[in-house]
């Protein structure tokens, strides 16, 4: 991974976790070929690792594929909230937490 092809190191990104694509807007310029274009996805791999689903990609330079960043999301059922993670030194780091049900128990106001 490459701190100089990143304008910053690990953002924060609040809830915003990505599956898929890049934060574009953190990216500088490669390192190593001093070229600003896009950013090729690459050794995609989806698998489960007990309850959760973890999706994991290469950000490459499109002219000389040099690796910019390793991106890491995941995902989980957690009693009633379904769970987000992303760290990536590209994309920044996030989490979010959804309710299931209905109505979130979170959002809900005392009634006294």
């Amino acid at each position: 991974m490459c701190g100089g092809c990143v304008g910053t190191e690990y953002p924060e990104r609040g809830t915003t976790c990505l599956e898929g694509g890049s934060f574009l807007l953190n990216f500088v310029g490669c390192a190593q070929c001093g070229r600003r274009d896009f950013v090729l996805v690459s050794n995609r791999a989806e698998g489960l690792q007990g309850e959760e689903e973890i999706v994991t990609y290469d950000h490459l330079c499109k002219n000389c594929h040099h690796l910019i960043a390793r991106h890491e999301y995941t995902f989980s059922v957690v009693d009633d909230y379904q769970e987000y993670t992303m760290l990536c030194l590209l994309c920044g780091r996030a989490e979010d937490s959804v309710s299931i049900l209905p109505d979130d128990p979170r959002q809900m106001t005392p009634l006294f």
